[in-house]
């Protein structure tokens, strides 16, 4: 079952790097409000030739391919993220991330 509460691992694995509030600043990587629709690399402000080559809009499916291995996913990201691998742990993370970006 998921556990958005324990998706708050967000805190501790990606806020260094990530920001979720709107109007957020960009860190390392994009900030992360109104995820769900965007395109990787397409945030205002932003740029990451990797991410904006992968072309793929941020839906239910791709938070999940992307936690699991990024740089897989996304080849040549430069994120030194190596992934979340518990299929667990991920799905409390995109359940939080739902809320948090939304």
């Amino acid at each position: 079952m998921v556990d958005v509460e324990k998706g708050k691992i967000f805190i501790q694995r990606c806020s260094q790097c990530y920001t979720v509030k709107k109007d957020g600043k960009h860190k390392t990587g994009p900030n992360l409000w109104g995820l769900s629709g965007h395109r990787t690399g397409q945030a205002a402000g932003f740029s990451s030739d990797a991410k904006k080559n992968k072309g793929v809009a941020w839906s239910e499916n791709t938070p999940t391919e992307y936690l699991e291995n990024p740089k897989k996913y996304i080849p040549g990201t430069k994120t030194i993220f190596a992934g979340i691998k518990k299929q667990n742990e991920r799905a409390d993370l995109i359940a939080y991330l739902k809320k948090a970006t939304s």
